[in-house]
């Protein structure tokens, strides 16, 4: 394995390469005496071996005069140097081919090489100007080798006019009048890569060796030929219409960057390193370079010399081949890692592959008329019964695949449980990258094939009217293999004294990484068309650098003033998967934000056991005011019993209020058993809807959601209910005991809204008042219900504790009176019961 040191001015920094054997550089065209200097490199194996040398670039987008138009004479004959107005379009692009390099020297010197690539060479054009030697008396000749893996050992040059293996080259500079010294030299472009490495010697004439000039650190000048240092700006892999290629990384504590290459994603080690010149290749914090796309490396990654890895006694540097954060294509390397060096993932070198969205549109459904299905991708039809091929079993085709089960349902949005690469122990909400869909999901394994899959699932949702939201997690990776290695004390809260058990936290409001944040958001949904976001663990959004509470985290703000992110739905949820304890916060939300509503499902969940206030669920069915009255709205509220991770559950309170919740499996009571790990999840059982049970649930689901709709007048409101616009009951019509922990019964009466009534192109007597009772007690309790306008009655839609098939009715069952205006019904214990008030001929 060939190695070359980065710069003459530091200590080794390794640049190595597949070993190829090294033949000689063939001079074919040697010219002096002002005449251009051609170097024709053939007949060898290249070595695939770079080394940015230690320059600082000047960047410029214009150069006065072409360079192959400049007149030259013999040795210090003075010329007039010519210059030349551009007009053309190509003349133009051109000119936006030079690479500009401009060196200080050790005496204030300015040294200006500008490398251009035509047709199939290179040119350099060299000047030196403002030497300042204190005479004019004496030649300048630059003295120049070539590496490629070891700047310390040039290749041998075979010439004629060279002693048989020497390995440098003197030629001498021309002055012009304005008392610049320059010269050109060419070489092949299939020769490249590969480093020019020169000094400067001035030939006085009373000392015939020379005095070196070299650059301002005293080392030697040093030029990349055949790659250049590229833009920090767009960060990740980006694609020039040229078919070049920028590679721009972000590490502020790193030492030192390599750029590594595979030519397959099967070996152990790459098949170039090309070593980053901090001077060169990097802007502020930011490592950057630019290639040609002929090159046929299939893949890349990085390697941070003096990279920081946490660990239990303290800093470990531990140089690693890493993956691009910002990589939009990935491959599972299939390399050893039990050494704990290679990488597990790495980019491909590729841009992503064109799809067709043709007229794809976003629903754009309005919060209040959501009805939301969560799920798992793998676990939605890996099982067996879904009676898909292996192929696609468990994958964004699967779920397209079962389109018509979803719809049957009647919901409007799915909520997919976070489809980023993940750590495969712990489970999706662990992951390891942020800008691409895992491969599991892809029906081939492949990320390429996955993408595709995934568009063209989001795109059949769509045109069934839809939405697609995403489970993101931006708060934690995994605890390997993620972001670890590339700049610890700005990725993470590494070593920071914070009341925090993993090591694997995101610094989520430092800036790179909330631009990370930022931008893998945007890419989802610019080039995958999600419509919405549901961030997990969002408490922990609201730290800043140091692990305090901030009343505005950028972050969350940014993301609720984001030009495009605005426009999509943002929930934040403020579970985390690594502790389940319930944690109530304040959200900052800028009227925008809407959040999973945890305190609903605890305060539900306790009325049902018998633990809580009547006035807990009363604020809970009424649209959580105690957190959504602010600006927002019960539309903002996304209401949930259980989630994937606990015991699932339909119940009737969570259509009362709000966006409903519902998760995968509870159309068919099926059921994790309250365990959290990702190991117990069960996949979906499709054998299970067949049964009686799984056949009257889903039918019981629909029902739920098609009342949802077609009340909408006092279901799916925008804003809380008008305060004379229901009625509170306790038992036997009387008035609630709020604050009495005994009680365990409430009831409530929705009134039609006349005046919305009037509005609607429907006749008012079709918008009849709604009456639901809870009955938490362990005892039977007589509900009253109240009287009805003329020409209208009570009909049953709902009784939980009426014997299954038949605790629904979608036309509702007549309640008869027992005696004039007067209706009682018997409430079995731990039930709920829905009437709707409807007219006799109805």
């Amino acid at each position: 394995m060939a190695t070359l040191p980065l710069s003459l001015a530091k200590s080794p920094c390794f640049y190595s390469c597949r070993a190829v054997e090294s033949s000689k550089l063939t001079v074919t065209a040697h010219y002096i005496s002002g005449k251009k200097l051609a170097l024709g490199l053939g007949g060898m194996d290249v070595e695939k071996g770079l080394l940015v040398g230690e320059v600082a670039q000047n960047v410029r987008k214009a150069l006065h005069g072409n360079l192959s138009s400049r007149e030259f004479a013999a040795a210090r004959v003075p010329v007039q140097q010519t210059e030349q107005i551009f007009s053309t379009t190509s003349e133009v692009d051109e000119l936006k081919k030079v690479s500009t390099y401009l060196f200080r020297t050790q005496n204030g010197g300015n040294v200006k090489v500008f490398v251009r690539k035509k047709n199939a060479k290179y040119a350099l054009y060299i000047e030196v100007s403002s030497l300042e030697l204190g005479t004019s008396d004496y030649r300048l000749v630059l003295t120049w080798g070539i590496y490629r893996s070891d700047s310390s050992c040039f290749m041998p040059l075979d010439s004629q006019h060279l002693d048989p293996g020497a390995r440098t080259m003197d030629t001498p500079f021309v002055q012009n009048t304005f008392g610049r010294f320059s010269l050109e030299l060419e070489f092949e472009a299939k020769q490249t890569p590969f480093y020019l490495s020169f000094l400067l010697k001035c030939m006085f004439n009373s000392n015939s060796s020379g005095s070196e000039i070299r650059n301002h650190k005293k080392a030697k000048f040093s030029v990349p030929i055949g790659f250049s240092s590229g833009y920090p700006d767009p960060l990740g892999l980006s694609f020039s219409t040229d078919g070049s290629m920028n590679f721009a990384f972000f590490s502020r504590n790193a030492e030192g960057m390599v750029l590594c290459f595979y030519d397959d994603s099967t070996t152990d080690k790459p098949a170039l390193e090309l070593d980053l010149d901090p001077h060169v290749n990097r802007s502020g914090d930011v490592w950057h370079a630019s290639l040609e796309g002929a090159w046929t490396f299939s893949s890349y990654g990085y390697r941070c010399k003096g990279g920081i890895l946490q660990g239990e006694t303290g800093k470990v540097y531990v140089e690693r081949v890493l993956l691009d954060p910002y990589a939009r294509i990935i491959v599972n390397s299939t390399a050893n890692h039990g050494s704990g060096l290679s990488p597990k993932y790495i980019g491909r070198l590729c841009e992503e592959p064109a799809f067709e969205w043709s007229d794809d549109v976003h629903p754009n459904l309005d919060m209040e008329k959501l009805i939301v299905y969560r799920l798992n991708v793998k676990r939605f039809t890996e099982h067996k019964s879904s009676q898909l091929s292996s192929d696609i079993a468990g994958t964004f085709a699967g779920l397209t695949e079962k389109l018509n089960h979803i719809k049957n349902l009647g919901v409007n949005a799915v909520l997919l449980e976070p489809i980023f690469p993940f750590d495969e122990q712990k489970g999706p909400f662990f992951p390891r990258h942020f800008f691409s869909p895992s491969s599991l999901y892809g029906p081939s394994g492949g990320s390429i094939p996955a993408i595709i899959s995934m568009k063209e699932m989001v795109k059949q949702l769509h045109a069934n009217g839809i939405e697609v939201l995403l489970e993101v997690v931006f708060t934690h990776t995994a605890e390997g293999g993620a972001l670890q290695g590339i700049d610890d004390f700005s990725y993470y809260y590494a070593n920071r004294a914070l009341e925090l058990e993993s090591r694997n936290a995101l610094n989520c409001n430092y800036p790179v990484v909330q631009r990370m944040i930022l931008d893998s958001l945007r890419h989802w949904v610019t080039e995958f068309h999600i419509d919405g976001f549901c961030f997990i663990n969002a408490s922990f959004l609201q730290r800043g650098f140091h692990g305090e509470i901030l009343s505005r985290p950028p972050l969350v703000e940014a993301i609720a003033f984001d030009p495009l992110l605005s426009k999509t739905k943002i929930i934040a949820d403020c579970w985390d998967p690594e502790d389940i304890t319930p944690k109530e916060t304040c959200f900052p939300h800028w009227k925008r934000w809407a959040e999973m509503n945890a305190k609903f499902c605890f305060d539900v969940r306790n009325f049902l056991r018998g633990e809580s206030l009547l006035s807990d669920l009363a604020t809970r069915l009424c649209g959580s005011g105690d957190i959504f009255s602010s600006g927002r709205g019960p539309a903002f509220s996304f209401n949930y019993i259980a989630r994937n991770s606990g015991l699932t559950l339909v119940d009737l309170v969570s259509f009362s209020r709000g966006v409903p919740v519902l998760n995968m499996g509870d159309e068919c009571g099926q059921s994790s058993k309250g365990s959290i790990s990702y190991g117990d999840r069960k996949p979906f059982d499709w054998n299970a809807l067949s049964t009686g049970f799984g056949i009257q649930m889903t039918q019981f689901i629909s029902f739920l959601i098609s009342l949802r709709m077609r009340r909408s007048d006092v279901l799916q409101k925008r804003n809380f209910v008008k305060e004379e616009n229901i009625d509170w009951h306790g038992r036997d019509q009387s008035p609630p005991r709020w604050e009495d922990w005994s009680c365990k019964f409430l009831a409530m009466t929705l009134k039609s809204d006349k005046a919305e009534s009037k509005l609607s192109s429907e006749s008012s007597n079709t918008k009849g008042d709604l009456f639901m009772a809870f009955n938490a007690y362990a005892h039977s309790e007589s509900v009253i219900l109240p009287p009805v306008p003329e020409g209208m009655t009570w009909r049953r839609l709902v009784d939980t504790a009426l014997p299954f098939p038949g605790f629904f009715s979608k036309d509702g069952e007549p309640v008869v009176e027992q005696m004039a205006g007067l209706i009682a019904y018997e409430m079995k214990s731990h039930s709920c019961t829905l009437f709707e008030a409807a007219s006799l001929d109805g």
